[in-house]
C-alpha cells in the first residue's frame, strides 16, 4: 500500500491528507507527550479502511467527529508497531472526504532507521524534531510520504520559560503554569518537514531583504549568532534574484544549545547545532544550503524519494552560487574541484535512482550540483536561470519529479537535452563537464574543504 518503494512501510496510497490540526501537550521533565490529531483527508480509491503511520506512541481512541465515514462516535481501529489501522463505518468512494480525531500519547523518542535515528528527540534542555525521511510518526499520526502535502495548525502546550518554534505564530498564552503556543502552516507541507522546536531561546526578529525573519538561540550564543548570520539578508537577496521570490511567509533559524550531527531544513526553518555556529563563519555554506531548501525541497517538493537530488543537488549548487556572488570562488571553480573529487570516488551510483541506502550519500548532493552546472554551461547563464526560476514558480507548493525537470529544461532551452540528461542521471560513469563558453576565464579548481563522504548523513547537511 506504500506510495514509495524507498520507504515501503510508510504511507498509504488509498488517501491524501488535506489538513492536520495537531494539539500537543508536552512535559519536558518527564518527556511525556499527549496529543489529539484531527486529520482531514480524502480517499483516492474505494476503501473501507486506511492506515496512519504512528511509531512509539499509543492511540487510545479514534473518532469521526463530524459523522460521515464513522457515523459519529468511536470507529474501529487497531495498532501495530508502525501503523494505526482505521476501519470506517462504510465504504468510501474516490473523492469522499473524511475527518478523524486520534487521541494518543506516550514518551516520544526518535525511531531507528537505516538512516539513523529520526523524529522527536530530547535535548539537554528542550526538544528537537528532525524527521527526514520517515521520522514524523514519532510525534503524530500521519500519512508519511513526501508526495502528500497538507496544511497544518499546531497547538503546543509546554512548560513556561521555553520558546517554541513550529510554523507561523498565531498566539501565546500562559495559564495554570503551562504555556500554549498556536501556529499555522498555510503552505502545503509534507510530514517530514513539519516540526516543533523547544528550548530556552532568545527570539529576535530579522529583516531578510524584505522577508520576515526570526532567529531563536540560547542567550549565551548571541555574539556567535550575530557574526555568522550577518550575511543572511544578502544571501536571501541573492537567492531571490537567482531562483525567484522567497516562496514562504517567513524564515526562521533555530540554533540549539546542543551540538547536532548535521543542520537540517524544516518548512520555513533551518535548524543548526551550536557546533555549526562558531562566530567565524566556518560553515557559511551550510547556512546557504538550508536557506536554499526553502525553494528546492520545501516549496518544490519531491513526489518520491528516488528524486532526492532535486532537493539536495539544487541546495548544494546554491552554495556555489552564493560563493560566486559573494566574492568567493566562482561556481565554475567549485564545480571543477568537486568534479575531481567525485571522479576519484566509486562510480556505482545512479543519480535518478540511487536506492534507499545511498539516497543521502554525498555523491548524490555533489553530482546533482555538477549536473546543474553542466546544464548551465550547456544552455548559457540567461537560459539556465530562467529554468531555475520557472521551476520554482511552476511547481511552487507542489511536488515534482526528475521527468518534470527534464521536460521543463528542454522547454525553456528550446532544444533536445535527452542525451545530456541520460548521461548525468541514468549512467553510473561521471560525465565530463562541458567546455565553458569563451566568456568564462580559465580558473583553477577550487579546493574542496568539506570531506566527500560516501556514508549517508555523515558530515553533510539536510
Amino acid at each position: 500500500m506504500s506510495p514509495d518503494d524507498y520507504t515501503p512501510h510508510s504511507g498509504d496510497r488509498r488517501y491524501r491528507v488535506e489538513h492536520y490540526d495537531l494539539r500537543i501537550d508536552y512535559r519536558l521533565g518527564s518527556n511525556r507527550l499527549d496529543g489529539v490529531a484531527l486529520v482531514h483527508g480524502r480517499v483516492l480509491e474505494p476503501t473501507k479502511s486506511i492506515s496512519l503511520d504512528l511509531v512509539g506512541l499509543r492511540a487510545t481512541k479514534v473518532q469521526a467527529p463530524r459523522g460521515g465515514a464513522g457515523k459519529g462516535g468511536r470507529i474501529g481501529f487497531t495498532q501495530t508497531d508502525r501503523k494505526l489501522k482505521v476501519a470506517f463505518g462504510r465504504e468510501l468512494a474516490p473523492g469522499d472526504p473524511f475527518e478523524l480525531a486520534v487521541f494518543y500519547g506516550g514518551a516520544p523518542r526518535p525511531r531507528r532507521t537505516r538512516w539513523g535515528t529520526l523524529g522527536w528527540e530530547e535535548l539537554e534542555d528542550g526538544a528537537i524534531v528532525a524527521s527526514q525521511p520517515i521520522g514524523a510518526p514519532s510525534w503524530f499520526p500521519c500519512n508519511d510520504h513526501p508526495g502528500d502535502k497538507a496544511t497544518y495548525r499546531l497547538t503546543v502546550t509546554t512548560d513556561p520559560g521555553y520558546a517554541v518554534a513550529a510554523a507561523e505564530p498565531v498566539s501565546t498564552a500562559t495559564k495554570g503554569g503551562r504555556t500554549t503556543w498556536v501556529f499555522e502552516r498555510p503552505t502545503p507541507t509534507p510530514t517530514y518537514l513539519a516540526t516543533v522546536q523547544i528550548g530556552k531561546y532568545v527570539a529576535r526578529g530579522m529583516d531578510l531583504a524584505g522577508v520576515e525573519g526570526q532567529v531563536l538561540h540560547p542567550a549565551a550564543l548571541t555574539s556567535r549568532v550575530d557574526a555568522d548570520l550577518a550575511l543572511l539578508p544578502q544571501m536571501m537577496a541573492v537567492f531571490a534574484e537567482a531562483f525567484g521570490p522567497y516562496p514562504l511567509p517567513s524564515y526562521r533559524l533555530v540554533v540549539t544549545a546542543d551540538d547536532l550531527e548535521i543542520p537540517l531544513e524544516a518548512q520555513g526553518m533551518g535548524v543548526f547545532g551550536a557546533n555549526h555556529i562558531d562566530g567565524r563563519g566556518s560553515l557559511e555554506r551550510l547556512i546557504a544550503h538550508e536557506l536554499a531548501h526553502q525553494w528546492f525541497g520545501n516549496s518544490v517538493g519531491v513526489e518520491r524519494w528516488r528524486d532526492i537530488w532535486l532537493n539536495e543537488g539544487f541546495a548544494c549548487y546554491a552554495e556555489w552560487i552564493w560563493s560566486e556572488r559573494s566574492g568567493g570562488h566562482s561556481a565554475h571553480a567549485k564545480a571543477l574541484g568537486h568534479w575531481a573529487a567525485l571522479a576519484a570516488e566509486p562510480q556505482d551510483l545512479v543519480l535518478s535512482d540511487p536506492g534507499p541506502e545511498l539516497m543521502f550519500d554525498d555523491r548524490v548532493y555533489k553530482r546533482g550540483a555538477l549536473l546543474l552546472h553542466a546544464l548551465r554551461l550547456t544552455v548559457g547563464d540567461e537560459t539556465f536561470f530562467r529554468i531555475l526560476r520557472e521551476w520554482s514558480s511552476r511547481f511552487a507548493a507542489a511536488t515534482a519529479t526528475t521527468a518534470d525537470f527534464r521536460l521543463l529544461a528542454a522547454e525553456i532551452a528550446g532544444r533536445r537535452l535527452e542525451a545530456f540528461f541520460d548521461a548525468w542521471l541514468d549512467a553510473t560513469a561521471l560525465p565530463r563537464l562541458p567546455e565553458p563558453p569563451a566568456g568564462i576565464a580559465a580558473v583553477e579548481p577550487a579546493p574542496v574543504t568539506e570531506a566527500l563522504n560516501v556514508n549517508p548523513r555523515a558530515g553533510g547537511a539536510g
